[in-house]
């Protein structure tokens, strides 16, 4: 068996010639990021953005030659619409609430006319669960609304969208890499929901160190590249804050609504609020708020408000969004997750399952 090294890689896409001759992809310096685990090899194409059609017979050939060496499982190759040269810079808009809706660096390259969302064959409704800031417990949301939402008989899809700390392998004790028949990835699958997510594809201790092009097209093809069959709902984990990933997600397909989550403090609520305003400048109806690591519960019944009380509650209201949940700190929370069995799914009827319960169903009433 031939030993998978990223030089390997090389000597293969050395014979994939690029269009109009003259040079290959390694010759041309156009292959970045490559990624190899378990037989699965990831890697990206960059070119300018006008040739992308013209590189897509070229992206597909590559796939098919590295798909040939022997101990190839899967292949995934992008297309990044890199491009050096800086756009016109636009205006700011206004914004009802008076906060940013977009990033600096948004402002600052100006924003191009976005493609057509185009529906998911299969997938009835698409949920974003957000977040401005990381370490709120937005993937501890995501992936028991998920399980909550597929305890109630939907069929429920989970996207781990988060491409820089993918965790819902492990959240969900998942092991192993998506099977793929040719054409699309097969989901993996666990507590009755179908997941995908880039954790599958890398060492959970390999950096991502992929520019915002290749970012975007991770997650296109992980949205429109797997075999979701039929869905009621796709649970969309995003990452942090207002950047590729989530303008990627808007603007290629259509977003149901957006579920916000925050801890109380004012530092992470400056945060929620810019991506509350963000879904709202892309037309993206804002389901509502979700209060998490709300209060500790002491033994006795007694709570203490370690990030402050309150603090998403009222800012939901003064948005004039709705609050969906309210989460505490429950030690059992944190233990399910670490150990690949979320509370929606090791304990239901519990009471720490109880906020994510009144979450699922907040969500499929707004749906």
């Amino acid at each position: 068996m031939t030993d998978l090294t990223p030089d390997t890689i090389r000597k293969a896409l050395a014979h994939v010639s690029i269009p109009g001759g003259g040079n290959d992809l390694i010759g041309a310096g156009l292959v970045s990021g490559i990624v190899i685990r378990e037989g699965a090899v990831g890697f990206a194409i960059e070119i300018d953005p006008k040739h992308a059609d013209l590189f897509e017979p070229t992206r597909a050939e590559a796939e098919r030659i590295i798909q040939m060496i022997p101990g190839v499982a899967k292949v995934t190759v992008v297309l990044t619409a890199h491009s050096d040269t800086p756009a016109t810079p636009a205006p700011p808009q206004p914004h009802r609430h008076g906060k940013a809706g977009l990033s600096a660096r948004a402002r600052k390259e100006g924003t191009p006319k976005p493609p057509t969302p185009e529906a998911i064959p299969g997938i009835d409704k698409i949920v974003a669960v957000a977040s401005g800031k990381g370490g709120v417990g937005k993937s501890t949301v995501a992936v028991n609304l998920a399980i909550a939402l597929a305890n109630q008989g939907k069929r429920v899809g989970l996207l781990d969208a988060d491409i820089y700390g993918p965790s819902m392998p492990r959240m969900l004790g998942l092991t192993g890499k998506p099977e793929s028949d040719g054409k699309k990835l097969q989901p993996m699958e666990a507590f009755g929901i179908k997941v995908m997510s880039m954790g599958f594809l890398v060492d959970e201790d390999t950096p991502m160190i992929w520019r915002g092009p290749m970012v975007m097209s991770a997650v296109t093809q992980m949205l429109k590249d797997v075999e979701w069959g039929e869905l009621d709902v796709l649970v969309v984990d995003m990452p942090p804050g207002t950047g590729d990933a989530q303008l990627t997600l808007v603007q290629r397909v259509p977003v149901a609504g957006a579920v916000i989550v925050s801890t109380p403090q004012e530092i992470a609520l400056i945060d929620a609020r810019r991506g509350l305003a963000m879904f709202e400048r892309v037309g993206v109806k804002v389901l509502g708020m979700v209060e998490n690591m709300a209060w500790f519960e002491g033994p006795d019944g007694s709570r203490s408000y370690i990030f402050g009380e309150g603090g998403v509650k009222r800012t939901a209201k003064t948005l004039g969004a709705d609050l969906l949940a309210e989460i505490p700190l429950y030690p059992e929370i944190r233990e399910t997750s670490d150990d690949g069995t979320p509370i929606t799914a090791f304990a239901p009827d519990s009471k720490a399952a109880a906020p994510f319960v009144a979450l699922a169903n907040a969500v499929a009433a707004k749906l």
